[in-house]
């Protein structure tokens, strides 16, 4: 590591608050520069690094934020760095696994939320890595260099698409990458009311220059191109960024932090009092693809020999990995069912296990890489409801034919029913069908992250794999789900299909599809296997991990990564008034504390299986007891 340097310490942070036998946190804030040698071959598939500018010393420089929380008793950490991987510059783990509120900031004491990781005595740490996010709100970015052809700039297709659900007439958009030229001719943007539709040019529609970086739409005069109109625009940018070099900086920094030394410049290694014994990645989301992009490239990997990191946990991420590491790559996109479904980034391999794909032509895993060179860590996949649906999950627990496969023993997997991606409110709050699923996965995630430090630590087996599965009849086709006929539930077999596409055009060419199977639900829509939530094995709701488009946004298609939620009728003459088939709560429920008695034996069995921990059981009992919101109670 060139520099590391650290500008800023906060000691202590959360307003001074204490966490159990650990106690306080401080957080340092910093940057990296990290310089990476072109010529290895640990980083020689790093899209146009030898197109990069080289330091004097022949290497390639990045410049990274860093932000680190630790115990200020160094002798109280518990020997683990978690490295989380940012999403879009932004900090989610202890978001989501501490249930915290969503905040980049630690300076009060309910920034901490339930104060999990701090508690286990983590020291955690984030480094920025995407270029293109705008700075403020706390988000941290990188800094990476733009390749060129000689003296000359590189230039490519690039395809940006865009929705603007607000109707607006005019439409301004920022281009990822500047333009290579501002003749219009060369350029062309076309609009469609959903993914599957044809390409139109209608009347009205059209577009110009503002500069080389901004465009400015004008959405056609026709209404059937409503706000969820997906407007495509391909034109010959320029200027790539190196943004490969993301891989290459987590690998380098957890490399330093780890040994403790100080860096090439002379700055003390900030953790040199109590160095990391053992790593974790741990990716959400965007960062949850990262963590299977990072390992299907090879870059656990270290410089010194060995692997990086000894566990990695990728959540939400689905069957995809990312596109990061590509010549004008825009890693912020992913693809889903109705928008940025042409992007590169999901593609064959999806499984952690070597298969052979039909369609491809190709035979490989996510862990290629890794088992070629003795760097394959413990890994927990983590997946919601939503994943499911809009991430083609299923093929990470599936060949390319449909039938289960075995998980490799370093791999275990599970999926979080009844849980959406997560939550997010539309700009008019009316462009989706049906009120927002708030159902948290943090009640679930964290025994796991229990689980893998005591695997593998002391080889102890965590939970095994909990998944849906053909061979059970869980894992079927979209057309067997069984969904209730429940007016508003209306789900008609829509998911985010994949085919196999060839990117070598753009827009791509699709080519035969995988079959992307579904997990089958009881009479009330919920699903019946995977790791069920308290909350979903004593109902008071259909909880979906799919929610769909409102009339005027692209209706029937699959709204972005957000679930959905139909509460049960409160009696029953309400649920036969409006013909609902689902028995009312107080048809399942004859008291309030029925309820809670019916809760306390499904929170006592998932305690005693490792699968909640009893303070999150007390937590889900306490808010069913006062009568709030039990979806967010843990």
């Amino acid at each position: 590591m060139k520099e590391f340097v650290i500008t800023e310490t906060e000691s202590p942070t959360f307003g001074g608050r204490s966490f159990g036998s650990v106690g306080q946190y401080e957080r340092l804030t910093g940057y990296a520069i990290g310089a990476v040698d072109p010529d290895d071959r640990r980083n020689a598939e790093i899209v146009n690094i030898e197109k990069a500018p080289r330091n004097a010393d022949g290497q390639v420089e990045y410049k990274v934020d860093i932000c680190i929380l630790r115990p200020i008793d160094a002798t109280k950490a518990n020997g683990w760095l978690f490295y989380e991987i940012l999403n879009r510059g932004s900090k989610r783990a202890v978001c989501r696994v501490n249930n915290a509120p969503p905040t980049n900031a630690s300076s009060d004491a309910d920034d901490a939320g339930t104060g999990f990781l701090m508690e286990q005595g983590y020291t955690i740490l984030w480094s920025g890595w995407q270029d293109d996010v705008k700075e403020g709100d706390g988000r941290m970015r990188a800094y990476y260099p733009v390749a060129t052809d000689g003296d000359a700039p590189i230039r490519g297709l690039a395809l940006d698409e865009t929705i603007d659900e607000t109707s607006a007439k005019q439409i301004t958009k920022e281009l990822i990458y500047p333009a290579a030229s501002l003749d219009k001719t060369a350029a062309t943007l076309t609009a469609r009311v959903r993914e599957r539709d044809a390409r139109q040019k209608p009347a009205g529609l059209d577009w110009r220059y503002i500069d080389a970086q901004h465009i400015e739409i004008t959405r056609p005069n026709n209404p059937i191109f409503d706000a969820g109109t997906i407007f495509e625009f391909i034109y010959t940018a320029k200027d790539p960024r190196v943004t490969g070099l993301a891989f290459a900086s987590h690998r380098d920094i957890a490399d330093f932090l780890r040994r403790g030394e100080p860096d090439a410049s002379g700055n003390a290694n900030p953790l040199v009092s109590a160095p990391p014994q053992r790593c974790v990645l741990f990716g959400i989301s965007q960062s949850g693809r990262f963590v299977r992009d990072f390992l299907y490239q090879g870059f656990n990997e270290s410089l010194f020999g060995g692997r990086v990191f000894d566990a990695a946990v990728p959540v939400i991420a689905g069957s995809r990995k990312t596109q990061i590491n590509m010549a004008f790559a825009q890693p912020g996109r992913y693809q889903r069912q109705h928008e940025d479904h042409s992007y590169p980034g999901d593609q064959f391999p999806f499984a952690y296990r070597e298969l052979a794909d039909p369609i491809s032509g190709l035979t490989d895993s996510v862990l290629a890489r890794c088992e070629a060179t003795g760097t394959t860590p413990k890994i927990m996949h983590f997946d919601t409801e939503t994943e499911i649906w809009s991430a083609r999950a299923s093929l990470v627990v599936t060949d390319c034919a449909g039938n289960d496969i075995e998980q490799p023993d370093n791999v275990r997997v599970y999926l979080a029913s009844g849980i959406p991606h997560g939550w997010a409110i539309p700009p008019n709050g009316t462009a989706m069908q049906l009120p927002d699923n708030e159902l948290c996965y943090g009640a679930l995630i964290r025994p796991l992250l229990v689980g893998l430090k005591a695997w593998v630590e002391d080889d102890v087996l965590p939970p095994a794999s909990c998944f849906p599965t053909v061979a059970a009849g869980t894992l079927v086709s979209p057309a067997k789900a069984g969904f209730p006929d429940v007016s508003g539930l209306a789900y008609e077999g829509t998911i985010n299909g994949l085919c196999f596409m060839d990117h070598s055009s753009i827009p791509p060419v699709e080519r035969p599809a995988y079959p992307v199977m579904v997990s089958t639900v009881d009479e009330d829509g919920n699903a019946v296997a995977g790791l069920r939530h308290p909350v979903l094995r004593v109902p008071r709701a259909t909880l979906l991990g799919w929610n769909l488009r409102a009339r005027g946004y692209g209706e029937g298609d699959i709204y972005s990564s957000i679930g959905g939620k139909m509460p049960f009728a409160d009696t029953r003459a309400e649920r036969l008034a409006r013909k609902d088939p689902r028995a009312s709560i107080e048809e399942r429920y004859p008291s309030n504390a029925e309820y809670v008695a019916r809760l306390r034996q499904e929170t006592d069995v998932m305690i005693a299986e490792h699968l909640l921990l009893p303070e999150d059981g007390e937590r889900i009992l306490a808010a069913a007891e006062a009568g709030e919101n039990v979806l967010t109670a843990a």
